[in-house]
């Protein structure tokens, strides 16, 4: 449903009607200049290719980014540029892009990889794609919720290499969501998707902390505001879905763990800096909590020597929250539309407030 909304709101193309193609052509070459820092999903090509708007560049890969000294090339005299997650736009990329660079738009909801800063102070409109991405994210905490409190990662190897033995009466044993105390940390649209989803497992209480009371989105969940110590304290599963900001830096760290119960799980799926990675090693492989499940992790890919993947408590997916073929399109489909709507001067549909 947000792919066909996002297809009915794409930017009417240019149309060319009568003239000699020369005229066309001269007609293209000032076109606005674009820089695409990935080969993004085809919905968001197509809209770019058919509007007639711009004359852009891409890079055709989505297995490989972009080099950086390649990227600060590419980017110079830009009126627009698309970017993802990996790309980090700083003052040296603006700099190298120059001052035609007018509009930047993300197809991300997060936007860490930012420096705002700079791109007020340069005047730059920037768009992203929230709420498109809210149905993936939820369903896909949920199954790494599920993944990790049941130990599926686990039984799927002890299956795969021999350990399945006799039956054994405690033997894989996890933790349940009937009657249990699930704890959200950063109530957005998505910590609610959540909560909508894991309410037909019978859990007892919703709880949650964010930097203030959030009555409205409380409300269709039932959720209880409380402090971050009573949200460590009196969770069962503990889901991080806050902003990374200075604020929330590594906010789940030794002092959060140790006020979390033994039988505690911790799920993130916002952003990995959100988490001291040490500190959680700790906590899980000395028993202080009972599981951890992530899908975004500090650095990106995280290296296979890092300790974390020696736990069997700890499951890491390699940030894949969003990573449906319709979603991918529709966040694809908006951050194409932002960058157009941006270049002709008009409101984008979703637009960053510098």
């Amino acid at each position: 449903m947000a792919l066909c909304r996002l297809q009915r709101l794409a930017v009417a193309p240019l149309s060319f009607t009568g003239g000699a193609t020369t005229q066309v052509l001269r007609e293209m070459s000032t076109l606005p200049r674009v820089y695409v820092t990935r080969q993004i999903p085809p919905e968001g090509l197509r809209i770019l290719r058919d509007s007639g708007q711009v004359q852009f560049e891409l890079w055709d890969s989505d297995d490989v980014p972009v080099p950086r000294n390649e990227l600060l090339q590419n980017v110079k005299g830009v009126d627009g540029l698309l970017c993802v997650l990996t790309e980090k736009i700083d003052a040296e990329l603006l700099d190298a892009a120059g001052p035609n660079l007018k509009v930047l738009s993300t197809m991300s909801v997060g936007f860490d990889h930012l420096s705002l800063e700079e791109l007020k102070k340069r005047g730059i409109r920037v768009g992203y794609t929230p709420e498109v991405l809210t149905d993936a994210v939820a369903e896909l905490t949920v199954a790494l919720l599920l993944a990790t409190s049941r130990r599926l990662i686990e039984a799927t190897h002890e299956a795969k290499t021999g350990g399945w033995g006799t039956w054994r009466t405690l033997w894989l044993c996890g933790y349940e969501l009937a009657n249990s105390t699930v704890g959200i940390l950063g109530l957005g649209r998505i910590g609610v998707a959540i909560a909508e989803r894991l309410a037909p497992f019978k859990v007892k209480k919703f709880i949650y902390t964010d930097v203030a009371p959030r009555p409205e989105l409380a409300k269709v969940i039932n959720a209880e505001y409380v402090s971050l110590d009573e949200l460590a304290k009196q969770s069962d599963f503990l889901s991080v879905c806050c902003a990374l900001t200075p604020e929330t830096k590594e906010i789940c760290n030794k002092d959060l763990f140790a006020k979390m119960k033994n039988t505690s799980i911790i799920i993130n799926t916002s952003r990995g800096g959100v988490v001291n990675q040490e500190d959680l090693y700790e906590a899980l492989s000395t028993g202080q909590i009972a599981g951890a499940g992530l899908d975004v992790t500090v650095p990106e890919p995280l290296p296979t020597s890092h300790p974390l993947f020696t736990l069997k408590n700890c499951v890491i997916l390699p940030h894949i929250a969003s990573a449906s073929y319709s979603t991918r399109n529709a966040m694809s489909a908006l951050a194409t539309n932002n960058l157009l709507l941006g270049l002709r001067g008009q409101p984008m549909i979703k637009e960053l407030k510098l």
